[in-house]
């Protein structure tokens, strides 16, 4: 599916040969424009809001949400007319409240809802949002389809395309030595490879993206209509099409009963002229996944649902070329080819391309059919296919393989004059190759350094050497080297599930990391990427996975990457990577090529998000300082999440330019995760846009010149990153009423209910808040809209500092350094999204401990607090009052997210008074439906979860 999605991206790298014609073309593409719509019942005549002739295209925006609100509304009030005038109501009381009434009233008309009446009002607003959300998607792509038709050239006024990067270079005096060949090069060479994980999983179930997508192809339906005449046959099909969809919207469940699997999550997620082309192999954009791989704190990403991910990826992946290659079969009907094609063909034939292509077909075949066969064996016996002795199988393992004989064609159609066919869709297929493999993605697998450490340990004493985890780490050091360099296993494959081999010896735990090392050893070539290690903090937590794959005998190791996560672990990484990179034995075994991964969502909850910052920052110039002074290959993993609490950043041409100068060289890794995989990739041209903004960005970063902090800049940055991390911490760790505050005023508790993602909310069932993952922590403070973990400890910083002899140099740094200026000016987004009063509600209703009643209106006024600061740093009348279309997008959202917020808080209060009630369990799983939908409706509203 994800290479479906994104298929036609190809474009955006599909350059044809070198000659006449040869030129590359990356396009630029305009922002959509933000949504305007009034309430369900503003239009009367829907047909003719849906086909007026409209040269705006926002208002063509606004026309398409207020038909698909104006029947929304009918819906629902053909279904239950009393439903809808409480809809209009609770609408109703909350812009009143926008305008300077008071919320409570909005309050007290909910209390007076029966739990039916929750649900359905709750669903009203829900289906309202995600309508407006499909509205929006729908509009941007009308955009670029329309900067694509009106431009006969690149757009260079657009910063964050190809199209605006390339002349900017290329034009720009500070740039003169920037030619063209040098861009061809940067391109031919750099790569961004995003990584698809599954947490947090899209909200939406997969019947209600269907279906939303059905309304958006109604929608494009509509626009080729617009020049028509309105009233048409055509035109009411399409009218028709759309209430028939909404109405299914409307009747179908959309809350999801059940978690998905590791393996269900998996297949969810599946320019300007410069005068030459760039390579056909060139791969600007790589993906990968954790989907399936990521074990990290989730017990059911088994061994086998590795195994099984892996397969399924293949057989699409195989699936797909087949379609591929018979697209190929009936295109090359060419009659003549090169000696070298001719040569390898039995006999001289009449149309060689297709005479060589159809055993290619038929061992794709082949292929689709053994991949099926071995997951079925899988599935029904548990038995694993070693695809690493396979040679004799006749199918293609190998990308390799099958690339070659592409590559052949290649020759031969530009050998022959035939430049043009081969640049057509043989290009796109290889390029196809290049960018996925045999494989479709690699996985990267993911785990606990404490994992491996318990591994080990029933190693050493199964051995009779020791216990390894008490020991220091000198002498796990010491061993891990030792073992290294020799040549015998550790122990026999297996022995930890034969009883009589010593399995008394090993825990489920360490029996777990030694079968994930199996499937490492026996997965095929392009399989899996990396081996991640979350929490990693010493030199022996990377020698251990090392060691353990050897041990496995697996023949082409994974890289090992360190995924340094707290603010403890960032500080420590330089000493551990030192430590690593000074050991011969370390260092002979990765050929001088390291990659880091930097975590932004553990770092920002353990420290605040401007401590976490700086240390991220501080930490990759470090890292990149060593590298070199070593002599190493560095290149840095991103951990990003989509909240700009858990690191995301909506700019991510940006963000790239916000990252230290020499720490990207031109190579990117990043996660993209959950919903933003929808947002980004769930259409071809939008997905196309998305890879058009980071190879831009990459392009861009590569060729800028952006000084580093200086020593009264760095003195400022810590004495803001202690001050921050303090009075974060102070709350979050130190005051005794934060927890019971945090457990009652937001639904975190109940978020476990929510069926969104396969992984516990918690890597320890019994632990804390400081055991509770990064996407719950930010979800259950984005549900109420306090935001807390994204701005908590600025303002206390931000006000001491400019209350300070410092305050003209911080206002300094922020107008001319643009990765704080990046920095704040998230934050100051977010506290634009941000509702305290809406917290509040919450609160009054949730809270019962007085003293922790106490601490919300203390975290309310340091709320306040920030915003005066975040202002007065800026210089804004008002929070991001430069950023238009943010604001336009919370006017329209704002008034139907805070209706379900105090739907929200009063479900909440119901079905905690209902906690040990028995004989109840019909108004619990009712009212249970309700927070569900209220919780998928906020997110769909503020349009991320975690």
């Amino acid at each position: 599916m994800l290479r479906q999605s994104v298929h036609k991206t190809v474009n955006l790298f599909r350059f044809p040969s070198a000659g006449p014609a040869g030129r590359v073309t990356l396009r630029a593409y305009c922002s959509p424009s933000s949504l305007k719509f009034s309430q369900f019942s503003s239009i009367h005549d829907p047909l003719d809001t849906l086909h007026t002739k409209t040269v705006d295209e926002t208002g063509r925006l606004r026309g398409d949400v207020r038909f698909l609100g104006t029947v929304l509304g009918n819906v629902i009030k053909a279904s239950d007319e009393s439903v809808y005038e409480k809809v209009e109501r609770t609408r109703s009381l909350t812009k009143k409240w926008r305008e300077g009434g008071e919320l409570e009233d909005a309050r007290e008309f909910v209390s007076t809802f029966s739990d039916q009446d929750l649900l359905k009002v709750g669903r009203s607003f829900a289906h309202f949002l995600r309508l407006a959300n499909t509205a929006e998607a729908h509009n941007r792509i009308r955009l670029l389809d329309s900067t694509t038709l009106n431009s006969s050239g690149p757009l260079p006024d657009k910063k964050d395309s190809c199209g605006g990067v390339i002349p900017n270079l290329l034009n720009s005096s500070s740039s003169s030595n920037i030619s063209k060949d040098s861009i061809i090069s940067a391109l031919n060479s750099q790569t961004v490879q995003l990584i698809l994980t599954a947490h947090p999983t899209e909200v939406n179930r997969k019947t209600v993206i269907a279906k939303t997508a059905t309304v958006q192809s109604h929608l494009a339906e509509a626009d080729t209509l617009r020049e028509g005449v309105t009233g048409s046959y055509a035109s009411e099909q399409v009218e028709e099409g759309l209430k028939r969809t909404i109405q299914g919207l409307w009747l179908s469940d959309e809350v999801s009963r059940f978690k998905p699997t590791a393996v269900e999550e998996a297949a969810r997620g599946t320019l300007v002229e410069l005068g030459s082309p760039l390579d056909l192999t060139a791969t600007p954009v790589t993906f990968g996944s954790w989907m399936g791989g990521d074990r990290d704190g989730n017990p059911n990403v088994t061994p086998n649902v590795t195994r099984e991910v892996s397969i399924s990826n293949r057989i699409t992946a195989a699936k797909l070329l087949v379609n591929d290659i018979e697209g190929l079969i009936n295109e090359l009907s060419i009659t003549m080819g090169s000696e070298e094609l001719v040569g390898v063909l039995d006999d001289p034939v009449r149309e060689p391309y297709r005479e060589f292509l159809r055993p290619v077909k038929a061992k794709l075949d082949r292929t689709v059919e053994f991949l099926e066969k071995a997951q079925v064996k899988l599935r029904d016996s548990g038995e694993a296919t070693n695809f690493n002795e396979l040679e004799d199988e006749n199918i293609y393992i190998d990308t390799k393989d099958l690339v070659e004989e592409l590559l052949l064609l290649h020759r031969s159609l530009c050998g022959t004059g035939c430049e043009s066919v081969a640049d057509g869709k043989l290009s796109d297929v290889i390029r196809n190759l290049y960018a996925f493999g045999m494989t479709l993605v690699p996985l990267d697998v993911r785990q606990e350094s404490t994992r491996h450490t318990e591994a080990l340990d029933c190693i050493t004493r199964y051995l009779g050497v020791g216990t390894y985890e008490a020991w220091d780490e000198t002498t796990r050091l010491s061993w891990l080297q030792k073992q290294l360099t020799n040549k015998r296993p550790l122990v026999r494959r297996g022995c930890w599930n034969s009883a009589d081999s010593g399995a008394e010896f090993f825990t489920p735990t360490a029996s777990e990391v030694l079968e994930t090392f199996d499937v490492i050893a026996e997965a095929g070539s392009g399989t899996l990427g990396a081996y991640v290690i979350s929490q990693a903090s010493t030199a022996s937590d990377v020698l251990a996975v090392l060691l353990l794959q050897r041990d496995a005998g697996v023949k082409s190791e994974l890289r090992v990457v360190p995924l340094f996560e707290t603010l403890d672990d960032l500080n420590g990484a330089v000493e551990v990577m030192d430590t690593l990179w000074s050991t011969a034995t370390y260092r002979g075994a990765i050929n001088n090529k390291q990659e880091i991964m930097v975590g932004y969502s553990d770092s920002a909850k353990d420290a605040g998000r401007l401590a976490a910052s700086w240390a991220q920052y501080e930490t990759q110039e470090k890292l990149a300082e060593l590298a070199k002074k070593h002599g190493i290959e560095l290149t840095f993993f991103h951990g990003k999440g989509g909240t700009v609490g858990r690191g995301g950043n909506p700019a991510t041409f940006e963000a790239i330019l916000a990252h230290p100068p020499s720490t990207i060289n031109g190579r990117f890794r990043v996660t993209e995760q959950g919903e933003m995989i929808t947002q980004n990739f769930g259409h071809a041209k939008i997905a196309e846009r998305t890879l058009d903004i980071y190879t831009a960005g990459l392009l861009a970063e590569q060729h800028s010149t952006r000084e580093k902090p200086n020593d009264s800049t760095r003195q400022l940055m810590n004495r803001l990153s202690e001050i921050s991390v303090n009075a974060y911490r102070g709350i979050v760790r130190d005051d005794p009423r934060f927890v019971p505050y945090f457990r009652a005023a937001t639904p975190e508790v109940e978020l476990s209910n929510l069926n969104i993602g396969s992984r516990p909310a918690k890597r320890k069932a019994s632990g804390g808040v400081e055991s509770l993952r990064a996407i719950p922590w930010i979800f259950a403070w984005t549900q109420t809209r306090l935001n807390l973990p994204t701005w908590l400890g600025v303002g206390e910083a931000l006000s001491e500092v400019l209350d300070s002899e410092d305050g003209p140099a911080l206002k300094h740094m922020y107008e001319n350094w643009s990765s704080f200026k990046t920095t704040i000016d998230l934050v100051e987004m977010v506290l634009a999204k941000s509702e305290p009063e809406i917290a509040k509600i919450y609160e009054n209703q949730l809270v019962k401990d007085p003293e922790a009643l106490e601490l919300g209106a203390e975290i309310r006024k340091t709320h306040e607090l920030t915003e005066k600061a975040v202002l007065a740093l800026t210089g804004h009348a008002t929070l991001s009052e430069n950023n238009s279309r943010l604001l336009r997008g919370m006017s329209v959202r704002n008034p139907y997210v805070d209706c379900l917020n105090v739907l929200q808080a009063e479900v909440l209060l119901r079905l905690r008074e209902l906690e040990g009630v028995e004989g109840v369990e019909a108004e619990k799983k009712l009212l249970t439906d309700a927070l569900m939908i209220s919780i998928n409706g906020v997110a769909n509203g503020m349009k991320n979860t975690g």
